[in-house]
């Protein structure tokens, strides 16, 4: 019954008005906008920053945000519905926009004072501002406790030296918040967040990365050299940082764990399809069991990771604990993915292997999900801790 019940309250896996409302829009938007340029962005690595510029027109760069500060002033919900659309057309726009969402926006949103929030919050929800959001350094992936960027303070400023890499918008993002080392190593209370804009002195971007999948979605270094930030830059008390950043991951959990069931939505729709059409021995190869089946257990994994990924969307909506229930949707729904997209690319046969078709981007897209935003052995260290606790 758990799955079904939170405080003996029964979830309610109906679509409201709203939610119907953004997948239609998303669709429509995938359809008209980004279809006929995913091989395009996906050959030439280009980040297509009007196409978010637009879908921040629309109210898709800041879902979360109150009216008050610009956004749709939505809920996960619906969040998570725009995700799965746009991801089950192009994984690497609904990366882009999750990561946009979830780490860099809702970091302001959730930790910053009102002066930080009206400056940045509007520009970041209209899609006019892209965000970037700073954990990960060469080093320290998910040992993020011993990361080597530094904050010196030096009167009313902090002194920044280091670099961060695998940062998703680290050339093009206008704005970025970062954790970085204002104490000890080792040291959960020893890191701060701060928010850094284009341009300021000693702020750079490296390297961009050269990526198998996600390629239309921008990863690069960020590079700080004797870079010196104002402590009004600084969001919360200093040493909060990295208990800010474990809170920004659980809902960054759910975007993720949303962007693998949009992919394996996705590479099922694609594989349904083609098993309808193309024929072998005079029958289409649905006919088959051995493609039949294949498809049944498609179906059911991506059935599963969407009612994991809602569920945990309805607790963070009420206010509930999520840090078990997210690692769980993130872990399934990033697994299947792969597993889905692998699938599609099986009943596809030999053109399932030519870029002509769309389950060879899916099954390039889809890995990412189990790497990104923790590891799914991370997942399970957080699963198995929270059953352990």
């Amino acid at each position: 019954m758990d799955v079904l019940t939170e405080n003996h309250r029964l979830l309610d896996f109906s679509e409201s008005e709203n939610q119907k409302m953004i997948a239609q829009m998303a669709r429509d938007f995938a359809q008209r906008e980004i279809v006929p340029h995913i091989m395009t962005w996906d050959e030439s690595q280009e980040f297509p920053i009007d196409i978010f510029r637009k879908m921040g027109a629309l109210g898709l760069m800041g879902v979360l945000v109150p009216e008050e500060y610009g956004g749709a002033g939505l809920t996960y919900t619906e969040y998570i519905t725009a995700i799965i659309e746009i991801a089950s057309i192009d994984g690497s726009i609904g990366l882009s926009l999750a990561a946009h969402n979830s780490l860099c926006t809702n970091h302001i949103l959730q930790f910053g004072n009102e002066e930080q929030k009206r400056k940045y919050l509007p520009q970041l929800a209209s899609g006019e501002w892209i965000g970037a959001w700073g954990l990960t350094e060469p080093n320290t992936g998910s040992d993020a406790g011993n990361m080597r960027t530094t904050a010196v303070r030096d009167g009313d400023y902090y002194v920044l030296n280091g670099a961060k890499n695998f940062i998703t918008h680290g050339r093009t993002g206008n704005v970025a918040v970062v954790i970085v080392r204002t104490g000890d190593v080792g040291d959960a209370h020893g890191m701060s967040a701060f928010i850094l804009e284009k341009g300021t002195p000693g702020f750079t971007s490296g390297k961009k990365e050269n990526k198998l999948g996600m390629r239309a979605s921008e990863t690069a270094e960020l590079i700080f050299t004797d870079c010196r930030i104002h402590k009004s830059q600084m969001l919360g008390k200093e040493g909060d940082g990295f208990v800010q950043s474990l809170k920004i991951l659980d809902g960054g959990r759910i975007s993720i764990a949303a962007l693998g069931v949009g992919i394996a939505t996705g590479a099922f729709k694609a594989a349904l399809k083609y098993s309808q059409e193309r024929k072998q021995f005079d029958q289409p190869i649905s006919s088959f069991q051995g493609i039949s089946f294949k498809l049944a257990d498609m179906a059911t994994k991506v059935e599963a990771a969407r009612l994991l990924t809602f569920r945990a969307g309805d607790l963070k909506n009420n206010h509930k604990p999520v840090t078990k229930e997210s690692a769980m949707a993130k872990l399934y729904s990033s697994e299947i993915a792969v597993e889905v997209a692998n699938d599609a690319v099986q009943i596809f046969g030999g053109y399932g292997y030519i870029k002509d078709f769309p389950v060879e981007k899916f099954y390039r897209d889809a890995k990412l999900c189990t790497i990104g935003e923790g590891t799914s052995e991370i997942q399970k260290l957080v699963i198995s801790r929270a059953l352990l606790k």
